[in-house]
């Protein structure tokens, strides 16, 4: 493969990945028209056809599965001589991406960030919410700037269990009650045993297809179905659907500050009680800014959840 242009192996593992020239437009920010240019380029200095056009999409030949494997292997070196590159990073500026759940960055990281930024104002942080823990050894290959723009640098995370790869520092426990709105004359408004609310209640449950999180699981295994008068998704919606009156829910206890016309009616529920996790990749924590971010804001964190 000597003399081929990597840009245009990376156009052909988008291709691989999306499944067409219209997806493997999109994931690089470009138009149509220049993937297939770029894809006739290379299938024409290689002398193969890497692809089986069809109606159904676009499927790697033989020779094509073969480019597609060495060009993942040839990404991956790429995104290990970047984390092992900036793991010996020394200065406390440059960017820093950090990815974490809706729910943490409403109530348990705002003033810790705002801290830290005006601690360290070199430092440019960017926050992305996501409900999943993205893969922090692997760089995003996606963006037509920059094949080499990182998906996150650092993961705040609620979680029982996190990839054994990964290093880092449980910061303490998120703690869950069960509560209800303060005033409602046909809600509790006084710590219930949790049989009485589970038998009793009206409840505003998660949506019942979930099976990743432990609350999912707890649900369908305590919860009679006619005790459920709506499902979300996550726990602001919860919070939400608590304010208008039409049943109980659940959430973490540290959310209590942003809602105080909500009212606490059990105690903590054992069963639900989760760590929440500051993780990095192994290749990343020597690097100045990721160690001090971890230190920094991981300690607030700490701080905050030692509350309740």
């Amino acid at each position: 493969m000597a003399g081929l242009d990597w840009s245009d192996l990376r156009y052909a593992l988008a291709i691989g990945h999306g499944g067409s020239l219209t997806a493997a437009a999109q994931r690089l920010g470009v138009n149509h028209s220049t993937v297939l240019r770029r894809l006739d380029a290379l299938e024409a200095r290689l002398g193969a056809r890497l692809f089986d056009r069809q109606r159904s999409g676009y499927t790697p030949t033989e020779a094509g599965q073969l480019v597609l494997e060495q060009a993942q292997r040839m990404a991956d070196q790429a995104d290990e001589i970047e984390r092992r590159v900036l793991g010996r990073d020394r200065e406390h500026t440059g960017p820093l991406r950090v990815t974490t759940a809706f729910v943490l960055m409403e109530h348990l990281l705002p003033q810790p960030l705002a801290q830290f930024a005006r601690a360290y104002p070199g430092i440019e942080v960017e926050v992305v919410e996501n409900a999943f823990l993205v893969d922090l050894a692997r760089r995003n290959h996606d963006s037509a700037q920059s094949w080499a723009q990182r998906e996150a640098d650092v993961a705040v995370r609620i979680s029982a269990n996190v990839a054994e790869h990964l290093v880092g520092r449980p910061l303490g426990p998120a703690r869950c009650k069960v509560y209800a709105l303060r005033g409602a004359a046909h809600l509790p408004q006084d710590v219930t045993p949790l049989s009485t609310l589970l038998r009793d209640a009206p409840w505003v449950a998660f949506e019942r297809d979930g099976q990743s999180r432990v609350y999912d699981r707890w649900m369908r295994q305590h919860l009679p179905p006619q005790q459920i008068r709506l499902r979300v998704d996550i726990f602001n919606a919860v919070a939400a659907m608590l304010h208008t009156g039409i049943g109980v829910g659940i959430l973490p206890t540290f959310m209590e500050d942003r809602h105080p016309n909500l009212v606490a009616i059990s105690e903590p529920i054992p069963e639900l009680e989760v760590p929440v996790w500051m993780l990095t990749h192994p290749d990343l924590r020597n690097t100045a800014r990721v160690r001090v971010f971890m230190q920094h804001v991981g300690d607030a964190i700490r701080q905050r959840l030692e509350r309740g």
